[in-house]
């Protein structure tokens, strides 16, 4: 592999780097990170010569001294006192001075312009933006949430926040203790309804739902889990979630029990024998192992190690996948070791289908699929069944809107939590940025119109076509949650409008 050789300037100090062309992207970020003399957490923006971002990667265009590269650093570890120093003058200084000026035009006029008020309220705004945005944490300006708070911080990191060991030791004891505790009937029965509420347990106990799930269903009977292998497992499938705002252990529930949910509903259990059902259940259990918060175009766009080990090919959910074998793989908490050889290959095959069926760049696929063998759909027929099965666990998957508001809206505030991260990421790091994460963009009322009219309800519909049941427990719902976010679109757009209004008015009377 032939040797690339890049021109590139670093604060007008011409600088040259050569590199293979099989070389690692980290070993080229370093490269360049060295000659910036930049800091292990400072990040780092390369410009082509038409002052376009560019993404640093073997994938560089070779150039030459007369077309140089520009790279900056455009965030670094720094303090205030820093920063002042960089700029020139002292933050805190200059607010004092804007505070006396404003107690001067308060003192002097007897009230503030409109467009003082105004100003005001954008310059809270940004402040809200900056202290809420951890990545725009080098501006100096990013407030440390850990004081005098026991929140956790909303944010986090492109590494993965694993649990700790000391926080898995505390709920596995917890677990146990409680896992041979019998849950009420009345708990029992709420746990098949989709109106549920996932937001009233803590871990240990969610983990002790999981249990009663597999329990109710004949499982450990007909498949022979003794408990202590299945609370090994779920125990495994706790530990692998990651501390991130959507895609955690939380959301692993929700979906496993809305699966639950619509297994019961539907009475599945007459019409699919207990290997198919053990397949959606372990699938929904599984879907999002490991999950990281950044979605499969980053990890494409990114070149990241999943995204390479996969091919660009679902890289997500084949991990997902991974993750939940390797778990099945230890004796300890391998759930299926008392399967016979067929049941355990027919279970992994329906296990890997469900999981890849996750991914969202197969919805229209799968949905057409399932439409097409509609009118005669067979329960005796393998095809139908498993087409199916992905549409359950694709339902379960995205079902919150199919819950009461209460339940659903905090998830709806982590989802974008975790949007909003990504975004910022992929503009820092000169990625193409998805727009429906884009936080300049989307608003939480734009993002859920869209989604509920074009994505769940047409899906959710065709469910309850085959279900009828249905319409009253997921359709309904759903249908009130897009008439919520409408009318809330709608205020927000009249809000705009008032806002430009009186921004209007406020420089008509500064002419």
């Amino acid at each position: 592999m032939a040797t690339k050789i890049i021109f590139f300037t670093v604060n007008g100090r011409p600088e040259k780097a050569e590199f293979p062309g099989d070389c690692p992207a980290q070993d080229v970020k370093d490269l360049f990170r060295s000659a910036a003399e930049a800091g292990p957490h400072d990040i780092l923006k390369l410009y082509n010569p038409k002052g376009n971002i560019t993404n640093i990667s073997p994938g560089l265009e070779p150039n030459s001294s007369s077309c140089c590269y520009k790279l900056e650093v455009v965030a670094a570890d720094c303090n205030s006192a820093e920063l002042a120093g960089a700029l020139g003058f002292d933050l805190s200084s200059m607010e004092k001075r804007l505070q006396g000026l404003e107690k001067r035009i308060l003192t002097e006029a007897g009230d503030a312009p409109a467009v003082v008020y105004e100003m005001k309220k954008q310059v809270d705004s940004f402040r809200e933006k900056l202290e809420s945005v951890e990545h725009l944490s080098w501006l100096g300006l990013f407030k440390d949430l850990s004081e005098g708070t026991h929140k956790p911080s909303p944010f986090y990191h492109k590494r993965t926040l694993h649990k700790t060991r000391k926080e898995c030791e505390h709920v596995r004891e917890k677990f146990l203790q409680m896992s041979s505790l019998e849950v009420s009937e009345e708990v029992r029965q709420y746990l098949k309804t989709p109106t549920f509420d996932n937001w009233q347990w803590e871990d240990a106990e969610i983990m002790v739902l999981l249990q009663v799930m597999y329990t109710d269903l004949d499982f450990i009977a007909a498949f022979n889990i003794e408990p202590a292998v299945l609370q090994h497992f779920l125990f495994e499938v706790y530990r692998r979630y990651n501390n991130i705002p959507f895609h955690n252990f939380k959301h692993c529930f929700c979906v496993t029990q809305m699966m639950y949910g619509l297994i019961w509903l539907t009475d599945l259990k007459s019409k699919m024998d207990s290997e198919d059902l053990l397949i959606m259940l372990t699938s929904a259990v599984c879907h999002d192992l490991d999950h990281a918060g950044y979605n499969n175009a980053y990890q494409i766009n990114a070149r990241t190690e999943l995204a390479l080990r996969y091919n660009d090919i679902s890289p997500l959910e084949n991990h997902h996948c991974a993750i939940a074998f390797e778990i099945l793989e230890k004796t300890e908490s391998n759930i299926f070791r008392n399967l016979s050889m067929n049941q355990y290959k027919r279970i992994r095959e329906g296990i890997i289908k469900c999981i890849l069926a996750t991914d969202m760049t197969r919805h229209n696929d799968i949905l057409n699929k399932f439409k097409s063998i509609l009118t005669a759909f067979d329960f005796t027929n393998k095809e139908h069944r498993e087409v199916l099965m992905m549409i359950l666990i694709k339902v379960s998957d995205i079902s919150n809107e199919a819950r009461p508001m209460e339940v659903a809206e905090p998830w709806l505030d982590c989802l974008l939590q975790e949007f909003y991260n990504q975004s910022d990421v992929e503009k820092l790091e000169g990625l193409p940025v998805t727009p429906f994460m884009d936080r300049d963009k989307v608003t939480k009322p734009s993002s859920q119109t869209g989604f509920i009219r074009f994505v769940l309800l047409p899906l959710f519909i065709e469910l309850a076509n085959l279900f009828p049941c249905l319409e009253q427990h997921i359709i309904h719902p759903v249908r009130k949650a897009l008439d919520y976010y409408t009318e809330m679109e709608k205020a927000l757009e009249r809000e705009k409008v008032i806002r430009a209004q009186t921004q209007c008015a406020a420089d008509s009377l500064t002419d």
